[in-house]
């Protein structure tokens, strides 16, 4: 078996561990507790953590890009639980700014509904790493769980395509949607732009840039997003290293996705920076306690409070960058999940009164 397989063995059993051991033999085993900026870190994730230490896989800044984006798609359905019923999952291209662009669409089992609320969503890994097939777990949870369809979308990748070619196809398959989705069986009405991490970037990109079509996006849902390229809030001191996401691993995908360091200012890559953010859709937006992205994740909410957009903001504070994914291997994790869920289902059940 080559190492990289055994690094990955051994991350699926350190994870299996970390569910399964009684909590009172994890608070042993991880160690005191560890606390940062108020906080206190979920004993199974430490646990975890320290367990992915021993396993000897690599921080993703000293990978290539391709050894990167197999790890991340290896070990993704590690994290990610049993997978949840749906109906039906097609797989489509659509036209892109750059030619064909992959798609994959989740129905819910047993919906009698005509038209459904869909999420259009985004996925995560900087905008260098993941795909359709990695984030297969997330996606049918959340169609599961939310009632929506779910349309996951390939946007091309960085270092092959540099910024702003994310940004163009996310805005290309949203104008889709809005114009396919009657005749897919979506309320055009009812679809939230949604993602984690580099995809809640490009969802709350999209929303500021079609505020002005016929019909925008209905809600913005946000895990962890990255709003500030520059990495020059306190949490990337406190959070910076330890915690999976670090520091150096934001400056690689800095590195491959922007053209130029000044990019970094441009609201297209950093959302934080835009000057107007009035008339966007409600947002729902998610941090973790222990994420470099923390504290520009918060600012942003505020921002958008700022400006009159309705916002609800939630620290899960005893959690890492990545959670998302984690559902089935840390409870905190899935619990986190569930009640994101549930506060989209809310927000939608308000859009329809």
């Amino acid at each position: 078996m080559a190492m990289k397989e055994i690094a990955r063995d051994v991350v699926g059993r350190a994870a299996n561990l970390a569910l399964r051991m009684p909590i009172s033999w994890v608070n042993i085993l991880a160690g005191p507790p560890i606390a940062v900026d108020g906080r206190t870190l979920d004993g199974r994730t430490q646990w975890f953590l320290r367990l992915l230490a021993r396993s000897g896989q690599p921080a993703m800044h000293r990978m290539t890009v391709r050894e990167a984006r197999a790890e991340y798609d290896a070990v993704l359905p590690l994290l990610g639980g049993r997978p949840a019923p749906v109906g039906e999952i097609v797989d489509r291209t659509i036209a892109g700014p750059a030619g064909r662009m992959r798609i994959r669409l989740y129905r819910p089992a047993g919906t009698v509904a005509r038209l459904l609320p869909a999420i259009l969503y985004f996925h995560g890994g900087g905008w260098v790493i993941g795909s359709l097939e990695g984030y297969e777990l997330v996606c049918r949870y959340l169609c599961a769980r939310s009632g929506c369809a779910v349309v996951a979308v390939d946007y091309r990748l960085a270092p092959e395509h540099k910024f702003p070619a994310a940004v163009d196809d996310a805005v290309a398959a949203f104008r889709w949607l809005a114009a396919e989705a009657t005749t897919i069986g979506i309320d055009p009405a009812r679809i939230v732009v949604a993602g984690d991490s580099a995809g809640a970037t490009l969802a709350t990109v999209i929303s500021r840039l079609l505020r002005e079509e016929r019909r925008p996006p209905c809600l913005q849902w946000l895990v962890y997003p990255a709003t500030d390229l520059s990495a020059s809030t306190p949490s990337y001191v406190s959070c910076g290293e330890g915690f999976l996401l670090t520091r150096a691993d934001m400056e690689w995908v800095r590195g491959h996705y922007l053209n130029k360091p000044d990019e970094a200012d441009d609201p297209r890559a950093s959302p934080l920076k835009a000057l107007d953010l009035e008339g966007l859709p409600p947002a729902l937006i998610y941090t973790a306690g222990f994420d470099p992205l923390r504290d520009e994740g918060q600012a942003y909410a505020a921002r958008l409070s700022a400006a009159g957009v309705k916002t609800i903001h939630r620290e899960f504070d005893s959690l890492i960058h990545g959670f998302a994914g984690m559902r089935g291997v840390l409870q905190a994790a899935a619990r986190a999940m569930d009640d994101m869920v549930a506060g989209l289902r809310h927000e939608l059940a308000q859009l329809g009164r």
